[in-house]
């Protein structure tokens, strides 16, 4: 009966890089390597464990003739074969003393193992064979364990080539997603997410992508609805407005006149901001352009206005832009400043950009958080009369010209958040290159 033996392996654990392409090249190296972990302890032990039967098939063959040669001779006349040894392991003698022929593996201290063989004689001694392993078995083990050792780097760098090239394909498209959702949450109604990232597979992405534009399209029809319910109410209330204001009009002179007289004028205002909205909500509104002095411009309407605004021009600058949507904007940010902030209102004109600031409490947070919103005419500190349609209108319109309206507050150097502000500061950047007939507007910074 054979004995036992004993082996032992080693594993390495590797870090895992952040990013999309890294954990995926991370995971397939990962899963690669215990593979190749696995197979060369599998492979080695198999190889080990074979080499080791093949050595105590040949010590239980030269026992065997060992044994023959001493019982025809009486002596010892093998190499390498004992008598009686001392050293016999322990387990292998309890083989023998029970009249069995039996081969042992045992280790040294070094890992490397030694082979045993015994056999009970007719005279009553135990006859045994000691032999190390072989050179060459150990030649050949090394050389095997190189060899798996070489695969499993190319197995791990192999997959780890692997989950970078794959990695960074679903990564740019999940870019390409990413960039046309946030085109889409701006406004541009024409971009499909779909068909930003391309690609002849299908996988989950292009089911996102699709869920994505669904969501989209649902979204748009729903505003557009929304608009065309509001375009179609404020429309509906002018005809009686107007008759409400006319007829007023015929009213005998007095206060409660002089009020009715307010509230409908508030009224027709109100429609007629309210339809404008949704104009350019609908974003179908196309600028008539024009070429002008802006500093020029930009004094004669704010002297048409109020005289008392101070208008300051630090560069005159030529511009491609339509004077009725500028005007429009100017006028809207002077009376939002004059109705929530405090004078002197001053106009600075610099470039293409357009400066308009009170010295009241400033804009409300929400404002500069979120940009204007409709019927919201800020907090108690800038409350009064209006409907918060101003701003809103004032920013569409700059959307039409393809500038951009900022608001910020003015505080002195290094005060903090809580420090009243000075003064509140709403600034209009024309565009360097005015915007087509067909929409499309250039990039701004």
């Amino acid at each position: 009966m054979r004995g036992t033996f004993r082996g032992q392996g080693t594993h390495e654990a590797g870090g895992i890089r952040t990013g999309l392409r890294w954990k995926l090249s991370a995971a397939i190296a990962l899963v690669g390597a215990l593979i190749a972990i696995t197979l060369s302890l599998v492979v080695h032990n198999a190889a080990r464990v074979s080499m080791l039967d093949n050595a105590r098939d040949l010590a239980d063959e030269r026992l065997q003739i060992a044994q023959r040669n001493y019982e025809l001779s009486g002596r010892l006349n093998f190499p390498n074969l004992q008598r009686d040894d001392p050293e016999l392991p322990g387990a292998l003698r309890e083989k023998v003393d029970e009249g069995r022929r039996a081969t042992y593996v045992t280790e040294r201290h070094n890992g490397v193992p030694d082979i045993w063989a015994a056999v009970p004689v007719k005279d009553g001694h135990v006859l045994s064979l000691h032999t190390g392993f072989t050179d060459r078995s150990t030649d050949i083990l090394k050389d095997l364990d190189q060899a798996l050792v070489i695969g499993s780097i190319a197995v791990v760098l192999g997959g780890s080539a692997l989950g970078v090239l794959i990695g960074g394909q679903f990564s740019r498209r999940l870019r390409k997603a990413a960039a046309a959702a946030n085109r889409v949450a701006k406004g541009e109604t024409d971009v499909r997410v779909r068909a930003a990232i391309g690609g002849v597979v299908r996988d989950e992405t292009d089911d996102l992508a699709s869920a994505v534009d669904a969501m989209a399209d649902a979204l748009q029809q729903r505003l557009e609805a929304e608009r065309r319910v509001t375009a179609d109410i404020a429309h509906e209330l002018r005809t009686p407005v107007t008759g409400l204001l006319t007829a007023a009009e015929l009213l005998p002179p007095g206060r409660p006149t002089e009020l009715v007289l307010d509230r409908a004028k508030a009224m027709r205002t109100l429609v007629e901001d309210v339809l404008e909205v949704a104009r350019l909500d609908g974003a179908s509104e196309r600028a008539e352009l024009q070429d002008l002095l802006l500093g020029e411009f930009v004094t004669r309407r704010v002297a048409t206005k109020d005289p008392g605004i101070e208008v300051r021009v630090v560069h005159e600058s030529m511009v491609t832009t339509d004077p009725r949507r500028l005007e429009r904007v100017l006028f809207n940010l002077l009376a939002n400043a004059a109705r929530h902030g405090k004078p002197p209102i001053q106009v600075t004109v610099e470039g293409r950009v357009i400066r308009v600031r009170d010295h009241g409490p400033g804009f409300p947070a929400d404002l500069l958080a979120d940009g204007p919103s409709r019927f919201r005419t800020g907090s108690s500190d800038r409350s009064g009369h209006g409907h918060g349609l101003g701003l809103t209108i004032a920013a569409g319109q700059a959307r039409v010209l393809g500038a951009r309206l900022t608001f910020r507050n003015v505080r002195p150097a290094g005060a903090p958040d809580h420090v009243p502000a000075e003064g509140a500061v709403a600034v209009l950047w024309l565009p360097e290159h005015a915007p087509t007939n067909t929409g499309s507007y250039p990039v701004l910074p």
